[in-house]
């Protein structure tokens, strides 16, 4: 498995596979509407993110398009789940992989999103091999344009209108680093 060892460690949080112990903490961001909005999905229940763990509490493979690694954001020394950070291969031979997090509200604004996906990143770039990183975002949600440009991407799109959820249309930026524009 290219993720040994894991956990991943930052200075301040734990980036580890959920366990069946983490559905509440799951379910306590994954089940709200305001973060649901920018997922283009309704809120997850209970029992879906008990399936969704499920599902990811061991997936690290790495080489088929639509692989994904699904790690939960743990604060160093506290208990709990406070968000999830996830890397998905989009172009196994163009080696491009799609980077996401989600993060409870309640823990916002604490660079939390970004120390997570930094470490995602770097270890996209220098354990999987990945050439290029893009994360795909709802245009109204600031706080990841922010993630996006503390990392370092650049935007290449905007995609308007691209999206239609709940009765209404969204738009979309990609965001997007190549592997070498990370390092420097």
């Amino acid at each position: 498995m290219p993720l040994e060892p894991l956990p991943l460690r930052t200075d301040r949080l734990v980036l580890r596979l959920f366990t069946p112990d983490d559905v509440d903490g799951m379910y306590a961001y994954q089940g709200l509407p305001g973060v649901a909005r920018y997922l283009y999905r309704p809120p997850r229940d209970r029992k879906q993110c008990a399936r969704i763990i499920a599902q990811v509490a061991d997936a690290t493979r790495w080489e088929r398009k639509g692989d994904r690694i699904v790690l939960a954001v743990c604060r160093r020394g506290a208990p709990g789940v406070v968000g999830e950070v996830v890397l998905t291969l989009d172009n196994p031979g163009a080696a491009q992989a799609e980077i996401g997090w989600i993060l409870h509200p309640a823990h916002e604004g604490r660079g939390y999103a970004t120390e997570a996906a930094r470490c995602l990143a770097a270890v996209a770039f220098e354990r999987l091999g990945v050439h290029r990183l893009f994360a795909r975002l709802d245009t109204e949600n600031t706080g990841s344009v922010r993630v996006c440009e503390r990392l370092g991407m650049r935007r290449e799109a905007h995609l308007v209108e691209n999206d239609f959820y709940a009765g209404r249309w969204g738009s979309e930026y990609v965001y997007a680093a190549l592997a070498h524009e990370l390092r420097r």
